[in-house]
């Protein structure tokens, strides 16, 4: 170990990111002017490859969209990843770079995480020219997390994690202040599935739904009652949560509809209760519409595992942001049932997710997959010295403690 490289002091980092800074914002406020959906990031994928190339890393992209970059001495055993697409809905900040697609924005931050990277990437490449980056690191710019299972599976497929130890990443988090960030050993976020409800019958009036069957009044019990008995099915301290997004069921008050649906989403804080409960969705719906003559299909699409955050990866992580930014924004954080397919990678090598802090101190909290998301951007340099010092930690490899490939 004596022969590597002296990692950077906090002082360095902060001298070495002010020429980037202008970089990063100018990124992200391109990308959350013009958000593309999953799978059609193009434009974004070409504005980072040619930042990070001109930056001297090697440039591989990947099938569809999204892309790697290495740079480094040896194998690029230290990944840091970032999502690249938006969500299908209007962004109402008012801000002069909002969104210029009136049915797409970047409400979940995704925005914020490629323009971090990016900052990260290019402090990265500083040290390395400066001989003072002690292993390879790539940087994984990733399409599709909003889409479930997850633009990860995409990612791994093609080969992304090749010759990686360790990977980091970090996450918009709307109730702390920019200038913090919060940590969690163990699952950070949880297993979330859609579930989808449809319901047919013959249809009929209202004035006799016994000859109908009446789909509406089973249709609620479906929505009701699904809910209910998983939780008394599954482990109730596995926080399993099943919440309706969408229902949905005729169009005149006194006509019987012969089709109806409900779609919602299936959280669970555990993987084994999350597979357990994901079992017992279709014959509990089957039992709670036998009574009202219709017909049930259910279609479960299955989604993402929990980010299950390694205690070692958390500690590496959490040392370079103490450094960084100091202990008092350093702040403890808990289980969300938020879904992020994150917790893939963690399936084949150790790593660890931090919550960026993006409210501004004083303000209001604007929520997650909101149209007025608006993070302050002042998030953007604490975002990229906490990952940038993570990835040149000595520590950061974790290689005397890898997981085996599945």
């Amino acid at each position: 170990m004596s022969s590597l490289p002296s990692p950077p002091g906090p002082r360095a980092l902060a001298d070495l990111l002010a020429p980037h800074l202008a970089t990063a914002r100018a990124l992200r406020r391109q990308v959350h002017a013009h958000p593309e959906l999953s799978h059609e990031e193009h434009a974004t994928t070409a504005a980072v490859a040619a930042l990070v190339r001109a930056a001297g890393y090697t440039v591989r992209l990947l099938p569809g969209t999204g892309l790697t970059a290495d740079i480094g001495p040896g194998a690029p055993v230290v990944a840091l990843r970032a999502d690249l697409d938006a969500l299908p809905l209007p962004e109402t900040t008012g801000l002069p770079y909002a969104s210029t697609r009136p049915s797409a924005a970047h409400a979940c931050g995704h925005d914020v995480h490629t323009a971090v990277v990016l900052g990260a990437g290019l402090v990265l490449a500083d040290l390395h020219r400066a001989g003072r980056l002690p292993h390879g690191v790539r940087l994984v710019f990733q399409a599709a997390e909003e889409v479930m299972p997850g633009g990860a599976l995409d990612a791994l497929r093609a080969g992304v994690l090749d010759g990686v130890q360790a990977i980091y990443s970090l996450h918009c988090d709307p109730t702390l202040d920019a200038g913090t960030v919060g940590l969690k050993a163990g699952p950070i976020t949880s297993a979330s599935d859609h579930v989808t409800v449809r319901l047919f019958g013959t249809g009929g009036h209202t004035s006799r739904p016994h000859l109908a069957g009446d789909l509406v009044f089973a249709l609620g019990q479906v929505v009701t009652q699904l809910p209910a008995v998983l939780t008394r099915r599954v482990d109730p301290r596995s926080g399993v949560n099943l919440t309706w997004g969408m229902v949905s069921a005729g169009e005149a008050a006194n006509a019987v509809p012969s089709e109806g649906v409900a779609s919602g989403t299936l959280r669970c804080m555990e993987t084994e209760a999350w597979q357990h409960a994901g079992e017992l969705v279709e014959g509990v719906v089957a039992d709670l519409v036998r009574p009202y003559a219709v017909r049930a299909e259910v279609t479960l699409q299955r989604g993402v595992p929990p980010v299950d955050n390694d205690v070692h990866a958390t500690a590496v992580l959490e040392t370079a942001a103490r450094a960084e930014l100091g202990d008092l924004a350093v702040l403890p954080t808990r289980q969300s049932l938020g879904g992020e397919d994150f917790a893939w990678y963690l399936h084949h090598v150790r790593g660890a997710m931090v919550r960026l802090g993006t409210r501004t101190p004083g303000g209001p909290t604007y929520d997650l997959h909101r149209g007025d998301y608006a993070p302050d951007e002042a998030a953007l340099g604490p975002g990229i010295r906490v990952l940038a010092a993570t990835a040149a930690s000595r520590r950061a490899p974790l290689d005397d403690l890898r997981l085996a490939t599945a």
